[in-house]
């Protein structure tokens, strides 16, 4: 399905000539004079080629925000305000010299046709009412200054008898391109150029988005012993739902559809998943790869016990794959577990522990590396953190690229 395509078409050999880019980066006579975008050596990895560097790309977002003590002025200036959605993932990844994996929401509305929604202010809460056919949901959320993002105070589902409310909403909701889409896709596609690839974030499966989104965990426990019926027969008309707005999506210029679980054995457990989740992950995957696209599957924390099944899906991708102290799996273990078809997405935990020791943590990078051999799927994030200084962040940068030369 995916074929390996140059996207600057032939490239010029000092010695061999023209030549279409191999997916090693070498010259069809293996001089290795030919070397590949940054663009090119990512998709190289997704499609299962050998690449010519393991990619380090940059994240940045409201949660994972730079320290700006110390920082370049013109650089803490464009970071100053980072919103979901904007040019800060570029910018910062830019300015480190990393790979770039842009994560942006693609331009997609819902629109209701016989669900009312209404929403208002009251004090710091927001107040979001459902009103459908056979009743109303009701969920309220909380801003907290400290960190400038809000939390939900009150989830929209509280008994088994929400369920076939919600059903009603996503039965309801028809999702459609906003107007100008492809305009602003393909400016974000010009913006990133050759230097990466363009990820579209959406919801998650139906289990994780009842974890996170619309009920919490101690809710979904009662969920499950008491409404296991229900419960399935929502996350059929979730699921369709979810298809529609992978397929809207995928009509525009990205590269990858990233589900965005973000769940972990903590939240839910494997039995959970495999009963809930495992179809549901091949039929969107399946649907991704008819439309072009990489399917990542978003899950993070303690994930260990999922890899195995994650290992029976058609997914390509782990992202946000957490080793220890804040996971529970390291790269190595990871790779037995997924097999070697699934590309390992991990993130650069390194900054999240304190960096006094300079020696421990390049030796944990190096690990990783050593762990990732041959490398030929395996990708690393570097996402800012409010609590190292770029001084701290470029150090990782720098103990990444001694590494990521493919021989």
């Amino acid at each position: 399905m995916f074929e390996y395509n140059s996207v600057n078409g032939d490239r010029e050999c000092d010695l061999h000539g023209t030549y279409t880019v191999h997916p090693r980066g070498l010259c069809a006579e293996g001089c290795g004079l030919v070397t590949m975008t940054p663009r090119e050596n990512l998709l190289c990895v997704l499609a299962g080629r050998r690449p010519e560097w393991i990619p380090v790309t940059g994240h940045c977002d409201p949660y994972n925000q730079p320290n700006k003590m110390g920082m370049d002025a013109a650089l803490a200036a464009a970071l100053a305000n980072v919103q979901w959605g904007d040019e800060s993932t570029i910018t910062f990844s830019r300015y480190l010299g990393l790979d770039i994996a842009d994560w942006f929401g693609p331009p997609l509305r819902s629109r209701q046709q016989k669900v009312h929604i209404e929403s208002a202010r009251d004090g710091d809460a927001q107040i979001t009412l459902w009103n459908t056919p056979r009743g109303q949901l009701r969920q309220v959320e909380r801003y907290s200054p400290g960190t400038n993002l809000w939390h939900t105070a009150e989830h929209m589902i509280k008994t088994v008898a929400d369920l076939p409310l919600l059903a009603e909403v996503f039965d309801d909701a028809v999702p459609e391109l906003a107007p100008q889409a492809h305009e602003i896709v393909r400016r974000r596609k010009d913006l990133i150029g050759q230097d990466g690839i363009l990820m579209f974030p959406l919801s998650g499966t139906p289990l994780g988005q009842m974890v996170r989104v619309h009920a919490g965990v101690e809710t979904l426990a009662y969920l499950w012993a008491d409404g296991r019926k229900e419960l399935h027969e929502l996350f059929r008309v979730m699921e369709d739902n979810h298809l529609r707005c992978l397929r809207a999506a995928s009509e525009l210029d990205g590269d990858v559809i990233v589900i965005v679980d973000d769940t972990s054995t903590t939240t839910l457990s494997p039995a959970m998943f495999e009963e809930c989740c495992l179809g549901y992950t091949d039929r969107m995957a399946a649907s991704a790869h008819a439309e072009g696209k990489f399917y990542f599957h978003h899950s993070c924390g303690h994930i260990r016990d999922l890899l195995g099944l994650y290992r029976c899906t058609k997914m390509d991708a782990v992202h946000a794959f957490t080793i220890p102290p804040i996971g529970n799996v390291t790269i190595g273990q990871g790779r037995r577990l997924l097999g070697g078809d699934i590309t390992i997405f991990a993130g650069l935990t390194q900054m999240s522990e304190i960096m006094t020791d300079r020696q421990a943590a390049a030796r944990s990078i190096r690990t990783m590396f050593e762990e990732a051999y041959p490398g030929d799927h395996f990708i690393l994030g570097l996402a800012a953190d409010p609590e190292k200084t770029m001084e701290e962040t470029a150090f990782v940068a720098d103990e990444c690229r001694k590494h990521q030369r493919m021989v």
